[in-house]
């Protein structure tokens, strides 16, 4: 089993293990940071979507730091036991994890979120689909945090707030752009 340490608040310091699934890329810790510092270290009260939760870092992070609640979706039966087990190891009655399809999934959804987590496996036109889909699912000063291998750039309905690199990942943070009409 493969481990990730999540980094500040009630679980600080927790370990999350993890299956080796195809396709499965934990974000880093120094990366987590970064989001986090660019959310504020405090979510209490705000409710949170990972759509492709895979090692839960994101979503438990966000419970770690008093969210409300947290959704985590995860297609992959390993890695979705192995969501089950973390959320049992550290009492996460506020998550709400789904084995399900992100497509199907907000397709069937109608709640919005204060942050929505959207780190898909690479080279498979995930974020083409979900980018038009994503703004009806924000609550209205909602964010959205996408990982990607390229650089995403502000169109006509997402503005990238904040961005960087580590390694071979691109990491943005976007606000639909009617947020700043």
């Amino acid at each position: 089993m493969n481990q990730v340490r999540l980094n500040a608040g009630i679980w600080r310091s927790r370990i999350l293990k993890f299956p080796d699934a195809e396709g499965l890329r934990p974000t880093s810790d120094r990366v987590r940071q970064t989001l986090f510092n660019w959310l504020g270290q405090d979510l209490t009260g705000k409710t949170c979507l990972d759509l492709f939760a895979g090692t839960g870092a994101l979503g438990f992070e966000a419970l770690s730091r008093h969210a409300r609640q947290a959704t985590l979706l995860e297609f992959a039966k390993a890695p979705f036991q192995a969501l089950l087990q973390n959320q049992r190891l550290l009492g996460a009655t506020q998550a709400d994890i789904r084995q399900a399809d992100a497509l199907q999934f907000l397709a069937q959804n109608l709640q919005r979120y204060d942050v929505i987590f959207c780190d898909p496996p690479y080279h498979k036109q995930w974020l083409d689909k979900l980018l038009p889909l994503l703004a009806a699912h924000l609550s209205a000063e909602g964010w959205l945090y996408v990982e990607a291998e390229y650089a995403l750039k502000s169109d006509g309905q997402w503005q990238v707030v904040k961005s960087g690199k580590a390694g071979q990942v691109f990491y943005h943070l976007l606000q639909p752009v009617q947020a700043f009409a």
